[in-house]
């Protein structure tokens, strides 16, 4: 009996005009944040804060999750070749000028760099404004998943961060990797439960946002959606040789710290309930 699986030949561009071309990921990396900030308006609104301290707090995570999603990438995964290479680890192009120059963007982003950009900018950020860091985390916890499940789109559409073999019917051939065989398509496991994560915790935000503890929230989303992570990790192929020695991978290895700081910050939120 023969199964039907999924030919994948999606052209990662949309178009390209020589000079400047628009890929899916570009897009849905953008359309991640915009609606990230749409919801986070919601919750700013909800909460009676203003519009400014909401543009705010939009600055600072952009630049957080930019910077730490391109910093992790370089150290994390690529430290061999970025030592030697470090202002490659800023600007989108590779080589010299005049010699092997070539612009190839910002190709290499990391979820876990992504994270920590985005707590340092939180830290900034409250600090700047006065504002509770508990509070922002909160509600970051709630729209990142958000984000996350569109980047992870992007990522099906580079064909790029799939998983092993599969005999499942929805398994997709990534024919522009000329793969042959189908695989796992993490990248969609991946934004299914980072969607569903998102669902869960602004429904218990609206629920019953003004009853919870602070932390709470962001507690069960460091733990839901980095164990997801950790999870997902075993049916993905190896994204750099040196994982292949590695019981757990790189991926895995860089959850388990988030997964205990969750596990702690709901101790501690639990506490403070207990408290007051």
């Amino acid at each position: 009996m023969s199964i039907a699986f999924i030919r994948w030949n999606v052209d990662p561009e949309i178009f390209n005009l020589g000079f400047w071309g628009l890929r899916y990921y570009s897009m849905l990396f953008v359309f991640g944040i915009i609606l990230g900030y749409i919801f986070m308006r919601k919750i700013f609104v909800k909460e009676g804060l203003s519009q400014e301290l909401l543009d705010k707090l939009a600055i600072y995570v952009f630049f957080g999750t930019v910077l730490g999603a391109r910093l992790g990438h370089c150290i994390f995964y690529e430290w061999d070749y970025y030592k030697d290479h470090i202002i490659e680890m800023i600007v989108p192009w590779r080589g010299t000028i005049g010699k092997n120059f070539e612009f190839v963007g910002y190709q290499g982003l990391a979820s876990h760099g992504g994270a920590i950009g985005i707590v340092l900018a939180l830290i900034i950020f409250s600090r700047k404004n006065k504002f509770s860091l508990i509070r922002t985390l909160d509600y970051m916890g709630i729209v990142v998943p958000l984000a996350g499940a569109c980047i992870r789109l992007g990522n099906l559409f580079n064909s790029e961060i799939y998983g092993i073999e599969t005999t499942l019917p929805w398994g997709f051939i990534f024919e522009l990797r000329h793969e042959t065989m189908p695989k796992h398509p993490t990248q969609l496991y991946e934004a299914l439960s980072y969607l569903a994560i998102f669902i869960v915790l602004y429904w218990v935000y609206l629920k019953k946002g003004n009853s919870l503890p602070r932390g709470y929230i962001f507690g069960w989303f460091l733990i839901l959606l980095f164990s997801a992570r950790f999870f997902i990790e075993f049916i993905k192929e190896v994204q750099v040789d040196f994982e292949s020695s590695m019981a757990l991978n790189m991926g895995q290895w860089l959850s388990v710290p988030f997964i205990l700081s969750g596990i702690a910050l709901l101790i501690w939120s639990n506490k403070q309930r207990v408290k007051s």
